[in-house]
């Protein structure tokens, strides 16, 4: 019987030459997957910071609204909102938040990110 040719060590090489590429794509994935949940998170924000606009006349009331809402590092946050006006009237907040990746490689590759977001109440009595 005749043995086979041997491959002594093709498949480490091509192992070797694929995992990076590999390794790569994980990492984006993982990163995509970061940006949509802080752009789910900032999207939250916006709702319960124009929802606290429209019942609490204060004006740091939308920020804090948006900063206790979810777990977005509150000095990347800014909000913004119309002026409120009588009941009936429409308020307007609009979040920003500067994203940090923490994924190696690739987080220096995509660098700091804005997301932003808005949401619109009616202003109750």
């Amino acid at each position: 019987m005749r043995r086979a040719r041997e491959d002594g060590g093709q498949a480490s090489v091509e192992l070797v030459l694929v995992l990076p590429l590999v390794m790569i794509l994980l990492l984006a994935v993982a990163q995509v997957g970061l940006l949509v949940r802080d752009q789910i998170l900032v999207v939250h924000a916006a709702r319960e910071a124009a929802r606290e606009a429209a019942v609490d006349p204060a004006a740091e009331a939308p920020r804090r609204a948006a900063v206790a809402s979810s777990s977005l590092n509150d000095s990347r946050l800014t909000v913004t909102s119309t002026q409120r006006g009588a009941a009936g009237s429409r308020v307007r907040v609009e979040v920003a938040y500067r994203t940090s990746s923490a994924v190696p490689l690739l987080g220096a590759a995509v660098g700091n990110l804005t997301l932003r977001a808005s949401a619109t109440m009616r202003v109750e009595r």
